[in-house]
């Protein structure tokens, strides 16, 4: 496995791609409503990354080995949608959750994050969902500095999880990123403390667990691209970009409306 390591020069080109991508999100923000369609939310996103960011939205015609050309400009994940659902012209309605995943290019570098998004008032469960899993992503990042592995990542993530009763998605998992969207290494949501790669600074990774409300089974829908829970049981994600430092992380996908760390975050 070849982890390429990114120069202080790296990081500061990809802290604009993960701030752009955040902003992305904040833009979308207050038209994610009942009555909205992800594909109005799509040519949104498209617009503003291409005309305002002068940006390339890397989703889009992007074909890894096996797939069709994923067709849109972000992802968009509803209900018991896992991951990679494809924007198209259903209404969003009350109660629903979206996870939007938006990965912008900007001068050849990837910045990659996502967000929950519950519609109009959700339920007291999905709500619950949508919180955890932003606290188990968090979790995660709180295990990165130089010395740690991977697995402590993983672990830290699925056991918070599972001890609040749901469960994780195993066939999907983080990532390295920089001047390519997927890189090594894998960046697993369930594992062993202790095990796996170690840490170093300028590894750039995403930590992206989906945590199910029911069983972690999934299946992939016939459009190539969406993956569904079998069990048709909600689903949640959250996604950052993180940068391994000499003391310990930086969050590369934030901006002025990111959802701030929880409580135990620096406690």
């Amino acid at each position: 496995m070849t982890i390429t390591l990114k120069s202080a020069a790296d990081i500061a080109a990809m802290r604009i791609a993960g701030r752009l991508a955040s902003e992305v999100l904040d833009y979308l923000t207050p038209h994610v409503k009942p009555g909205v369609s992800t594909e109005q939310l799509d040519q949104l996103a498209h617009d503003y990354i291409v005309n305002v960011q002068q940006a390339i939205p890397a989703p889009l015609n992007y074909c890894p080995p096996g797939y069709t050309p994923y067709p849109k400009s972000i992802c968009t994940s509803i209900n018991h949608q896992v991951c990679h659902g494809i924007p198209n012209e259903r209404p969003l309605k009350n109660g629903d959750i979206v996870n939007i995943d938006v990965t912008v290019i900007k001068d050849g570098w990837h910045g990659d994050t996502s967000r929950m998004f519950v519609v109009g008032e959700g339920s007291i469960a999905a709500k619950r969902l949508c919180a955890f899993t932003y606290e188990a992503m968090w979790k995660g990042i709180a295990k990165v500095r130089p010395g740690a592995r991977l697995g402590d990542i993983a672990h830290a993530i699925q056991t918070f999880a599972e001890n609040a009763g749901f469960s994780i998605v195993r066939e999907f998992c983080g990532h390295g990123i920089g001047q390519k969207f997927h890189e090594e290494p894998q960046v697993l949501h369930y594992g062993r403390p202790g095990t796996l790669e170690e840490l170093v600074p300028g590894m750039v990774f995403t930590i992206e667990p989906m945590i199910n409300a029911g069983k972690r089974e999934i299946k992939e829908m016939g459009d190539g691209w969406t993956i569904v829970t079998k069990d048709r049981s909600l689903s949640a994600q959250w996604e950052h970009t993180i940068a391994v430092t000499d003391t310990g992380y930086e969050v590369l996908t934030v901006s002025a409306g990111s959802p701030p760390p929880p409580a135990f975050v620096g406690a």
